[in-house]
């Protein structure tokens, strides 16, 4: 039996909660799967795992055995790395808020797989934060203010976020130039995935954070359509500058109170508290901080095309983002 093979399949079994899950990411057959934990437990003279009709849950010793395993499967990963001055490899799942993904992380991916081809890169997308471990996903991107203590974050972007509204709205409401004729107005509601409730509009005036909520006959989840709800002339929004570039150009939108900004979203790459950092995910987690520079160093807000790394080279919500 291939003991770091067995550790690496028993691992995504406690972390799926399921052999046919496990099975599927790792891409193995069911049966090799059961018969490798089965020799596994034969092994340690152990039951490692609690098997029902709908889930898989690990012993007391199970857990145990699964902590060690994580830490020991790290540290061969970062060992055997630094020994081969290896490029990291393995499959990395990432999920990603739908928005940033399009304009910042996409256009530079070609780069990304380029540097790193023996990384097998699987996306996928989303508002909602996904509860990381049990979905098998490795770290995430998202943007807002991160409520959950159990993740790890690294931020890696703060962006600009303005108030605005379509000319035709504006023409009906008039354009308000300070908090007081807000009274005036009505805004779209935008959804918390978390909570459930509509975010406020806040406003930052004189060093201070307002939130302000307005009447409004819109309720929304999901950033496309928020956009697109202003646009259609149904209220006030607040958004990453970045998102509304093109309709601003267009005069489909216009800022208002910029002197009374909206504080900045902050973007984050999260990933479990459970897990070292993986030499895949550290280097994933480099990478996005290297696009958002280099956004950052771009005046219009472009993701500017990066110069190839080394092959050999190593690294370590709000959902309206």
């Amino acid at each position: 039996m291939d003991r770091i093979q067995a550790m690496r399949v028993f691992m995504r079994i406690v972390e799926r909660g399921s052999f046919a899950q496990a099975a599927r990411d790792l891409q193995m057959p069911r049966p090799t799967v059961t018969h490798t934990i089965q020799e596994l437990e034969a092994l340690l003279g152990t039951r490692l795992l609690e098997r029902t009709t709908r889930h898989v849950t690990p012993t007391l010793d199970g857990n145990a055995y699964y902590e060690r395993c994580v830490r020991l499967i790290e540290d061969l990963e970062d060992m055997e790395g630094a020994f081969r001055g290896a490029s990291p490899h393995g499959p990395l799942r990432v999920d990603l808020q739908g928005t940033l993904a399009r304009h910042f992380i996409l256009p530079a991916l070609p780069e990304f797989v380029a540097r790193y081809p023996d990384i097998e890169l699987r996306l996928s997308e989303g508002d909602r934060m996904v509860d990381l471990v049990p979905e098998g996903v490795d770290c995430a991107l998202r943007a807002g203010e991160l409520k959950d203590s159990s993740l790890i974050s690294r931020r890696v972007a703060t962006l600009e976020q303005v108030t605005c509204a379509s000319p035709e709205y504006l023409a009906r409401h008039g354009v308000p130039r300070s908090l007081k004729d807000l009274g005036a107005h009505r805004m779209v509601h935008y959804v918390s995935s978390s909570t459930g409730q509509p975010y406020p509009l806040t406003f930052i005036e004189a060093g201070k954070a307002r939130s302000v909520s307005l009447a409004g006959s819109l309720t929304v989840i999901g950033a496309e359509i928020y956009t697109g709800a202003a646009i259609a002339g149904f209220g006030l929004i607040q958004v990453p500058r970045y998102r509304i570039e093109d309709q601003l150009k267009k005069d489909l939108l216009r800022v208002v109170l910029p002197d009374l900004a909206p504080p900045p979203m902050p973007v984050s790459v999260v990933y479990a508290q459970s897990r070292h950092l993986s030499p895949r995910v550290r280097v994933f987690v480099d990478w996005v901080n290297e696009i958002f520079a280099a956004s950052r160093a771009d005046k219009r807000g472009r993701v500017p095309r990066l110069r190839r790394a080394p092959e050999k080279a190593q690294g370590a919500g709000d959902n309206r983002g």
